[in-house]
């Protein structure tokens, strides 16, 4: 089974490409937090760089900025490649299948929190006779 779950932050602007027989792509790299902190005190992160294709990777690019944070869920794969100075390359990264982008597109790189007032309108809840409900 080879499945990748991420959530973090784009570490630049999304890079929108196109292959020679014309489909989108989009690369960018997720700064993803370790669990622990590090010797200097300091949440290290591991920096993942992910594919996007197509439609999704349209998207990737109109909505998605330096700071944004997104949840990726998708695979890795290994490639290689013959550099120009002869030497064998091997790059590994994650071909997203779904992208959530988990900031607004407005938003800067902080994080929003949202209390029931702002979400409901109001900070009262109203009772709910048990006899409604279905179970």
């Amino acid at each position: 089974m080879n499945r990748v779950i991420l959530i973090g932050n784009l570490t630049k602007d999304p890079e929108l490409s196109t292959t020679n027989s014309g489909i989108n792509y989009c690369r960018f790299t997720l700064a993803v937090p370790k669990r622990f902190v590090g010797s200097t005190g300091e949440r290290d992160a591991e920096f993942i760089n992910i594919v996007v294709w197509r439609t999704q990777a349209d998207n990737c690019h109109k909505y998605l900025k330096k700071g944004s944070k997104a949840g990726v869920v998708g695979s890795i794969q290994t490639r290689s490649y013959d550099a120009q100075d002869g030497t064998k390359r091997y790059v590994t990264e994650v071909i997203a299948d779904e992208v959530e982008f988990l900031s607004s597109k407005n938003s800067d790189s902080s994080s929003q929190s949202f209390s029931a007032e702002s979400n409901a309108g109001s900070s009262e809840l109203e009772p709910i006779d048990d006899d409604t409900l279905p179970f």
